[in-house]
């Protein structure tokens, strides 16, 4: 139906975000570690992450406003904290992906500039883009990016699939066999398919598509846009797990631990598996991987700080200024803009530990953002029909338990 085209395109900007390093490096690694033996963390990571970022949208879609303001119906001391965490992160996961980025773009065009400049340019690129068109040209340039990214990530691991060995695929990998780092079950856990902090994101990109068509979506409709972009971000993960597998695994390469390098290893070995005319499909993959996240995270965490000030602040959204960006927007993004090149001109050695923080963060936060998108989604604030049943209330709360243990395993892990 027409009313369904107007509102589509949050879910697919949530999965742009989603489909990044978790995939293009942790999946294909895990591939190239233990075959398809690892498939079934990824599902089980898909499976209970699932309601929390379904709670995104679908409170947005019921009440009109976004997380953040559910977050405040919880206390301050939620928008405090989801506010601390997006400030503690924004500038390194930023970095992180346009140094990666940059490094890409720069390995394909064969320039030797820093990869500071490349980065820096990347952003100034994006930022550019987001001030000429604002919400409606990032989610047609999205759009784009995404179809290029599906179509040649799934015909590249086609392509691969008769030459990986399926007989490595089990549902529950054994954990201590020196196969499976369990350091790496963890990221691969606490990254799969994103942090939940981007949640918010879902549910404020949600009230921009509105604001841009001038359309209020219906729960359904938002709900669907959302499943459309999950599943994708899936199947996405399993094609990097193909990848990894059929070229990578078994090879007798030993691969680098820098992403960077690893992702160019991938493409490398595909050509040679395949032979050099494969290499344009697969290295489209990569780069459309990692520039959809590029675009994504520039909007979103400058829009996740500027409505936690807004909302701190005491400004009340309508449902039309919800989707609006304003001058802490444009601020936010300016301050990010300066610092993300700065952190890879200056502290460049110090960015692995960097995004260790920013790991660590993600995992140990995980837990409390999920209980507190829960709280706002089960409110006074979402009508009775439009909260979630008891099928996605129980999974929620075995989800939080499982996370909540990971977490302290990881802890625990760091401790000794």
């Amino acid at each position: 139906p027409r009313d369904f085209w107007k509102s589509f395109g949050p879910g697919l900007l949530w999965a742009a975000a989603a489909i990044g390093v978790s995939h293009l490096v942790q999946s294909t690694r895990a591939g190239a570690d233990a075959g398809f033996a690892l498939a079934g963390v990824i599902l089980a990571a898909l499976v209970l992450k699932y309601p929390f970022f379904e709670y995104g949208p679908r409170y947005a879609a019921a009440t009109g406003q976004s997380l953040v303001e559910g977050y405040a119906g919880v206390g301050r001391w939620a928008v405090w904290l989801y506010l601390l965490i997006t400030l503690a992160t924004s500038v390194i996961v930023d970095a992180a992906i346009l140094l990666f980025t940059g490094f890409l773009l720069l390995s394909v065009l064969g320039l030797e500039w820093p990869v500071w400049t490349a980065a820096g340019a990347l952003y100034a690129g994006c930022a550019g883009l987001l001030w000429i068109g604002r919400y409606r040209l990032l989610d047609r340039t999205v759009k784009l990016i995404l179809v290029a990214l599906a179509v040649s990530t799934l015909f590249a691991a086609a392509l691969a699939l008769p030459r990986a060995d399926l007989g490595t695929f089990v549902l529950v990998p054994s954990v201590g066999d020196g196969a499976v780092a369990f350091a790496f079950l963890l990221a691969l856990v606490g990254w799969m398919p994103s942090a939940v902090d981007i949640s918010v994101w879902n549910s404020l990109w949600t009230l921009a598509k509105d604001e841009s068509e001038r359309v209020r979506t219906s729960v359904g409709h938002a709900l669907l846009d959302f499943r459309i972009g999950y599943v994708g971000t899936g199947f996405m993960a399993f094609a990097f797990v193909t990848l990894g597998a059929a070229v990578m695994h078994g090879s007798g390469e030993s691969f680098s631990a820098a992403g960077t390098a690893f992702s160019l290893q991938l493409v490398d070995l595909y050509a040679e598996t395949l032979g050099a005319w494969a290499r344009p499909f697969v290295l489209v993959a990569v780069l459309t991987t990692m520039l959809s996240t590029s675009i994504t995270v520039v909007d979103g965490f400058p829009r996740g700080i500027a409505r936690s000030i807004e909302v701190l602040a005491g400004r009340r959204a309508t449902d039309v200024e919800a989707g609006e960006t304003g001058r802490i927007y444009w601020g936010a993004m300016l301050a990010i803009g300066v610092a993300t090149p700065a952190v890879l001109a200056f502290l460049a050695g110090s960015l692995t530990g960097m995004v260790d923080f920013a790991t660590i963060v993600a995992f140990l936060t995980a837990p409390i953002l999920g209980y507190l998108n829960l709280r706002a989604v089960t409110s006074d604030a979402v009508p009775e029909e439009f909260r979630p049943g008891p099928g996605l209330r129980a999974l929620s709360w075995g989800a939080l338990l499982v996370l909540g243990a990971f977490g302290a395993v990881y802890l625990v892990s760091l401790l000794r």
